[in-house]
């Protein structure tokens, strides 16, 4: 859900990978959603939504990259930045989302929202309710990896593993120098833009000044860990030992 590499404006989430709209993503997200579930959500099941993982990140810290690793090797489907602001900036596609969790998970979009809104200190404003709507509804539609926008906050704690992916101002300078082509001087002016643009979304929408290690399961940093291969193998064995057989195809 990324800008081609051939545009100089820096969009959380650009990575080697060339990725169409967000519009065009959710469009197809739901037309496979539709073929995959046209007999599972006449069925009125009560199991628990399928386990999650969430990547908070430090903006151009290759998060995405690892995402796509990590879908691949598990069958997951990647829920990014773009494709939640879309779902929670549409309210006819937030609600044909929460309907379609409805049919699947019958009474529980009401049971979560009720103890996210009664429990929980973030705003509730229209957009932080269709945002936490559209969350919960996809994070129960199909196995996903969520990365950004404080989806770790949202979804019930006991099916999420929360991983931090960090690192020094040097590593985000270095990695994305190289996806814009820019100087330096330029990459670090444009990280001090991404990075207020963020933690004044967090300070909005969930009260927060910054993402604390104590809200995840693990805290990465990419500093001394910069292949993505090893990261994903990190996050896959990990998420593997918390969930196990609660995980399509897991063992």
């Amino acid at each position: 859900m990324s800008l081609s590499r051939k545009s100089s404006n820096y969009f959380p989430g650009m990575h080697h990978k060339n990725r169409t709209t967000g519009s065009q993503i959710v469009e197809n997200y739901f037309r496979q959603l539709d073929e995959k579930l046209i007999g599972s959500l006449k069925k009125k099941s009560k199991l628990k939504p399928p386990p999650c993982i969430c990547l908070s990140r430090k903006i151009a810290i290759g998060a995405l990259e690892i995402a796509d690793i990590l879908a691949e090797r598990l069958n997951y489907v990647v829920i990014d930045r773009q494709i939640i602001e879309h779902m929670a900036g549409n309210a006819e596609l937030s609600q044909k989302t929460v309907e379609k969790f409805d049919e699947r998970y019958p009474g529980k979009m009401n049971e979560l929202m009720n103890f996210l809104f009664g429990e929980n200190s973030f705003i509730p404003s229209d957009y932080s309710r269709q945002l936490t709507q559209s969350v919960l509804a996809l994070s129960g539609l199909h196995p996903s990896i969520f990365v950004g926008r404080g989806t770790h906050l949202i979804l019930p704690r006991d099916r999420t593993f929360a991983v931090r992916l960090t690192g020094s101002i040097e590593t985000r300078v270095k990695r994305l120098g190289k996806i814009i082509n820019k100087d330096e001087e330029a990459c670090r002016v444009e990280l001090a833009r991404q990075d207020s643009e963020q933690a004044s979304f967090f300070k909005k929408v969930y009260g927060k000044k910054d993402a604390r290690s104590t809200e995840f399961d693990m805290v990465i940093n990419r500093d001394y860990l910069e292949n993505p291969e090893i990261v994903a193998d990190i996050i896959e064995f990990a998420f593997h030992k918390k969930f196990g057989k609660e995980i399509p195809g897991g063992k």
